[in-house]
């Protein structure tokens, strides 16, 4: 065998990594075990976790096997101490990315939450325009004018609900690959402008809606797909991003962010890149300037490190009617709990000016 012809060095290391992918493999299996039980492909994906723990239990016998003894005291554990080093970097600058690239593509909540709106909705469906199926829920509206929440139907129903009571529709769904939703996942965010397309295009087939007076609200990465989706299509009047910062390499260089960031975040894309066979969106920053409607950029003071700088830099992009808001004392898409009641007379007021009739 080709294995054991290499030398003990790259016999460990290969056991190593094929042990490492070997759990990260069986990660999806255990998070959708924990969800909705073993089905499929999970059994295979449980198995493959104690075989990988067992390939790095031989990598690690093989490095302890192979170790020098003959050399210098101080040498020797000069070496060893360059060695554990280097491993050190290794898993905090490859491993640990290529880990989160592949969580975040092959894993998602698998479950509907509680629907907990304050108002009657509507179960709904629709497809993308890359022929996926999406499920929500949408509350009809009172106003003539309609709100997409996004991403899925977890911390957007706050919002929805607040919305509703202004009597604005509000459509919230499981975004691809995610609750009842087809397609596979990716909670960066790649390609789910198009869940958006589609949710406007499902809001104009409404007989309760203006197709004039359609907006959409965006938390975290939700913020950062309704940035992409606006930027490409006039149909969304108005948006509200909150909490939007990055979601690849392009976005870190754009932010100005430093070498720690870049190294980790293009390991990150490249793997990611990778998973899903797509390339990496633009910068939100050069699509911010390409959006007609108006948008509002929601921020907190505690929020993620990067949150500050990349919304003061979007809104000093961003060309139409623009506004920005730092939240006090608000963690990462925290401004409804923080500020309810500023958050509310702000967001309301945004919608309302911005989604008014037009004469």
């Amino acid at each position: 065998m080709l294995y054991k012809r290499l030398r003990p060095g790259a016999r460990a290391t290969t056991a190593l990594l094929a042990g490492f992918f070997g759990v990260l493999a069986g990660t999806e299996a255990v998070i959708y075990t924990k969800q909705v039980g073993p089905s499929g492909d999970d059994y295979t994906g449980l198995l493959s976790i104690p075989a990988g723990l067992a390939l790095i239990g031989i990598g690690a016998v093989t490095l302890w096997r192979s170790r020098r003894t003959g050399d210098r005291l101080w040498w020797r554990y000069l070496r060893r101490l360059i060695l554990v080093g280097a491993t050190l970097c290794a898993l905090l600058a490859v491993i640990f990315p290529v880990a989160i690239a592949y969580i975040v593509t092959h894993a998602a909540r698998a479950k509907v939450p509680a629907v907990d709106l304050g108002a009657s909705h509507e179960d709904v469906e629709f497809k993308t325009s890359d022929g996926l199926r999406l499920k929500g829920w949408y509350i009809p509206s009172q106003n003539g004018a309609a709100v997409i929440s996004f991403p899925g139907r977890t911390s957007s129903q706050k919002r929805a609900k607040l919305l509703a009571r202004h009597g604005y529709g509000v459509l919230l769904f499981d975004r691809r690959g995610e609750g009842e939703s087809e397609g596979d996942p990716n909670t960066f965010g790649w390609q789910g402008e198009r869940d958006i397309h589609a949710a406007v295009a499902f809001l104009h087939s409404r007989p309760d809606v203006d197709p004039d007076r359609i907006g959409g609200i965006g938390l975290s990465v939700g913020g950062e797909m309704m940035i992409e989706a606006a930027a490409e299509s006039s149909a969304l009047k108005a948006i509200v991003s909150e909490g939007a910062s990055s979601r690849s390499v392009r976005d870190e260089l754009a932010n100005g962010s430093g070498w720690q960031e870049l190294v980790g975040n293009s390991v990150a894309t490249g793997a990611t890149a990778l998973f899903t066979n797509n390339l990496p969106p633009r910068s939100l920053k050069s699509l911010v300037p390409e959006i007609s409607g108006a948008v509002f950029f929601i921020y907190g003071e505690r929020g993620q490190p990067a949150e500050q700088g990349a919304n003061n830099s979007f809104y000093a992009a961003a060309r139409g009617p623009k506004e920005i808001w730092e939240v006090p004392g608000s963690k990462h898409i925290g401004g409804t709990e923080a500020q309810p009641l500023e958050y509310d007379r702000r967001v309301t007021a945004f919608f309302d000016r911005e989604l008014r009739p037009r004469s």
